[in-house]
This record gives structure tokens, sequence and C-alpha cells, in this order.
């Protein structure tokens, strides 16, 4: 008759073991765990850009698509310093405040590789006068607006160039 205090107290401090040992266990994983955004958005958005004579640039709007999904992390096109001719995307908040920032590298310009007639490979810089281009965002959930700025022959200054409303 000895013997089933004992188990029963074993059992209990088996069972406030256990407890304890849940509690934290879970707590520990939630507060390391990091928290994904709940159906991410990407936005796809086409534009035409060309310059004039003057060496002005402008930018058109073509279209927008916002479909479900996110981006890779290694699939980032943009670059991470900008040089005077690229450009710069914003994602702005209903208070033009910035919610995320890329940089273009300039659509006008384009670098082919090719091999000459000695079957070595060249490349060659090409100036376009206007052309088309694509922007493939993670949206952020506060947008209302993407502002594109050319970043200008003083690198610290930017000219606005076209201001889209995104709905």
């Amino acid at each position: 008759m000895l013997i089933y205090p004992k188990i029963i107290n074993s059992l209990i401090i088996i069972l406030v073991l256990f407890c304890i040992t849940a509690c934290t266990t879970a707590k520990s994983t939630v507060h390391n765990s990091n928290i994904e955004e709940i159906n991410p958005k990407l936005i796809f958005l086409n534009y035409t850009i060309s310059e004039d004579n003057k060496g002005e640039k402008n930018i058109q709007f073509i279209n927008k698509i916002i479909a479900d999904g996110k981006l890779k992390t290694n699939s980032n096109k943009y670059i991470k310093n900008g040089v005077s001719g690229d450009l710069i995307c914003n994602q702005l908040g209903k208070d033009s405040s910035v919610l995320q920032s890329v940089i273009i590298k300039n659509p006008l310009v384009k670098t082919f590789e090719y091999v000459d007639d000695s079957k070595a490979f060249k490349t060659k810089k090409v100036e376009l006068k206007d052309t088309e281009f694509s922007l493939k965002l993670k949206l952020e959930p506060n947008t209302k607006y993407i502002s594109i700025y050319e970043i200008t022959k003083i690198l610290t200054q930017t000219k606005p160039l076209i201001k889209t409303k995104i709905n």
C-alpha cells in the first residue's frame, strides 16, 4: 500500500516537469520564429522610356499587374549603387513616405556580348533613344504610389520622372 503514494507522487512530479518543459519550449519557439507576411503580393510594372536630343528623359506608364506571390531570395536583379542615368524606384505610402527603394540600371543603355571573327568574346554598349522596361517588386502592404527618379550627374541629386498611383 506504500507503493501507490510513491508512484502517484512520481507521476505528479513527472507531469509537472513535462508541463513546465512543454510551456518553455513553446514560448522559445514563438519568440525565435520569423513571422511571415500573410498573403504576400508582387507588382509587375511596365513603362516606356525615351530621351530627347537635350538628354531629358520621359517615362510613360503602360500597365501594372498585382499578383499573389513573393520574390525568390536570390532573384534581386537590381543593383546596390547607382550612377548617373540610373533610376530609383520608390514605393510610397499615403503620406509619401518611402516604404521600399530599389536602384535600376539605366534601361536606355544595353550591353551586348558577342563573338567576333577571331572567336573571342567582346562586349558592346548600345545607347537607345527609347525602349520599354519592366519592374517586378515585392508590393509593400501600404503602398499607394510608385515613383521613379533619375540619378543626375551630381550623384547626390535626383530628378523626378513619374509617379504612378497604385489602387
